[in-house]
């Protein structure tokens, strides 16, 4: 018992002040110790600091350096818009040369439409209901002119007045889009569904042009599913999203095990006829269409089959890829019968983000493979630039999803190109030829629709216009995601996608709760969404400090239904979302 009590004591003489008094060597080597690890433990806690500071700084270096660029092209946007407000006035597209307008596309004001959502999306407050007012008050579908391919007409004028909507909520954009597409359904109306591409939007005369053997055109006719199952969702009426789907299905009948269909299609029998097969002019928008259809609603079992119609074309796309030599540069062929032709035109530049799009859906080796084949050097063989946005829509699909800033940076310096070499005191124009410089006398609609909405998102922070909340049509216009639950055609059996129980006084009404706001709408077989934030649709995206009073209204983006009627006032705004930040609020529908 004594020797343990001593043993003990000896342990703890090491901690006793006494034991160091009586030795200053064994005290001099503690206080050198301790010295030694707290100056270790200072300087790591100092290099910590230092680089999250540094870290901080290199972050807010960069977010300057988007936001510098952003505001440059906004400026390039701007000077874009005034120009055409100032020589072209309603007219389709502007001259900048001559200084006046052209009617392109019949007088629809092409540019003023497909510039509605760029506006909006860049804070251009004053721009955007100046051309609202137009829309409202000036714009007419009653004209005796042939739409210039039904294509063309539903990407710019239906894609660009129902992108209007979603984002401001004002029904005149609505209004307007279901005004010309009720114009266009006509073109529908052949024995196999597959539609003429002309129409006479007074007459209401489908046909063919002559120049394609008055064949139906691919691209022109698997181009405006988007769009008018979009404007079925949003309107509650079936009849657009059947016209569209029922090409899709006629095409599913026999397509091909690789995918690839020839870019004409007889609207009498449905088939295809004997053609070029290309990613191309007249092939691409079909192609990217299956994928985004598939995205639009959601990924949901009803819209499983365009995905696997793509996926099976993405089969088909890599058997047409090659290497140019000696640069290596890849590049995708086009098809004749079984013979390839070395020729990629620059519409095709849109192939890469399409793929860096879809790889989200395989699995992960999959995956990979298709984003590596995304992010080749891809080369195009012409010698003309006339503004196109393919290549910039690739770079900002690229960066979005893999986050690489070379992205960005190839970005910046095609903008700079833009402004050093296409910009006139009156707008913009193509270039006839890259080398020479020659310019032409042309600001193409798409130019503010598209290219300079992509650049402008490529220096925007990811939520705005988020890629897991809006798809955009092939040209550039975004539109909400909304799941797809509803009943469909396959293999000629109708089948009824199980809705989730909704809870409801009476069989025919559902009572939806929108945070403090309740609406009653009439089922009538429809989706029924529930919302978890709300603003009013004429200032939905304000930062009044959380505290602002709005009355509700029926919400923006297309709750389906149209007799919604308020019963309630809730607060707009959450007091951090800052103006025009398209996503303040991530997941807005919720079923």
């Amino acid at each position: 018992m004594v020797r343990s009590s001593r043993s003990s004591s000896h342990r703890w003489r090491f901690v006793s002040p006494s034991y160091y008094l009586k030795r200053p060597k064994r005290l001099a080597l503690l206080f050198i110790g301790f010295v030694a690890v707290t100056f270790l433990v200072w300087d790591r806690q100092t290099l910590t600091r230092d680089y999250e500071l540094a870290e901080l700084k290199l972050k807010a270096e960069e977010n300057s350096v988007d936001v510098q660029r952003r505001q440059k092209v906004k400026e390039a946007m701007l000077h874009a818009w005034t120009s055409y407000e100032k020589y072209a006035w309603g007219q389709d597209e502007l001259r900048p040369q001559s200084k006046d307008g052209v009617n392109s596309f019949g007088g629809l004001g092409a540019t003023m439409i497909d510039s509605l959502d760029t506006l909006f999306i860049m804070g251009l407050d004053e721009q955007f209901q100046k051309a609202k007012e137009w829309v409202a008050t000036s714009l007419d579908f009653n004209k005796n002119y042939d739409a210039s391919m039904l294509f063309e007409t539903t990407i710019r004028v239906v894609g660009g007045l129902l992108s209007a909507y979603d984002l401001s909520g004002d029904k005149v954009f609505l209004e307007k889009a279901r005004d010309i597409a009720d114009r266009l359904l006509p073109a529908w109306d052949t024995p196999s569904g597959i539609p003429y591409n002309m129409i006479n939007l007074a007459a209401g005369n489908p046909h063919n042009p002559s120049w394609t053997g008055h064949e139906s055109i691919l691209a022109d006719s698997g181009t405006e599913q988007l769009e008018f199952i979009a404007l079925s969702q949003r309107t509650g009426d079936p009849k657009y999203q059947q016209k569209v789907e029922k090409v899709i299905t006629e095409l599913r009948k026999n397509f091909p095990a690789d995918g690839l269909l020839p870019i004409f299609l007889n609207p009498h029998s449905g088939s295809s006829s004997y053609s070029t097969i290309t990613f191309g002019a007249m092939g691409d928008s079909f192609y990217e269409y299956l994928l985004k259809v598939w995205i639009q609603g959601n990924k949901t079992a009803v819209v499983k089959h365009y995905r696997e119609m793509w996926e099976t074309s993405m089969k088909g796309l890599v058997s047409l890829i090659r290497k140019s030599t000696p640069s290596s540069f890849t590049y995708i062929c086009e098809k004749n019968g079984d013979s390839l032709s070395d020729k990629m035109d620059e519409l095709a530049c849109f192939a890469p983000g399409m793929l860096a799009l879809g790889s989200l859906g395989y699995g992960p080796g999959d995956r990979e493979k298709m984003l590596t084949l995304a992010e080749e050097d891809m080369s195009v063989g012409t010698s003309w630039n006339i503004l196109r946005p393919e290549t910039v829509e690739s770079l900002f699909y690229l960066w979005r999803l893999t986050g690489n800033k070379t992205y960005q940076e190839w970005g910046w310096n095609i903008f700079q190109a833009f402004e050093k070499n296409s910009r006139t005191e009156s707008g913009y124009v193509g270039l006839k030829d890259v080398k020479s410089g020659d310019k032409d006398n042309m600001m193409q609609s798409f130019f503010l629709a598209e290219t300079l909405k992509y650049l402008y998102l490529l220096f925007s922070p990811p939520s705005v216009i988020s890629l897991d909340e809006w798809v955009f049509n092939t040209e550039a216009h975004p539109l909400k995601i909304v799941t797809r639950q509803d009943q469909r055609e396959n293999n000629g059996e109708s089948e009824r996608r199980q809705q989730p129980p909704l809870r409801s006084p009476k069989p025919s009404t559902a009572l939806i709760q929108v945070d403090e706001v309740c609406v009653e709408d009439e089922i009538n077989g429809l989706d029924i969404m529930k919302r978890k934030s709300y603003w009013d649709n004429t200032a939905p995206l304000r930062s009044d400090g959380g505290n602002e009073i709005a009355q509700s209204s029926p919400a923006p983006w297309g709750l389906v239904g149209e007799n919604l009627r308020p019963i309630g006032r809730i607060p707009v705004g959450n007091g951090d979302s800052p103006p025009h930040c398209i996503s303040c609020n991530s997941k807005i529908w919720e079923r």
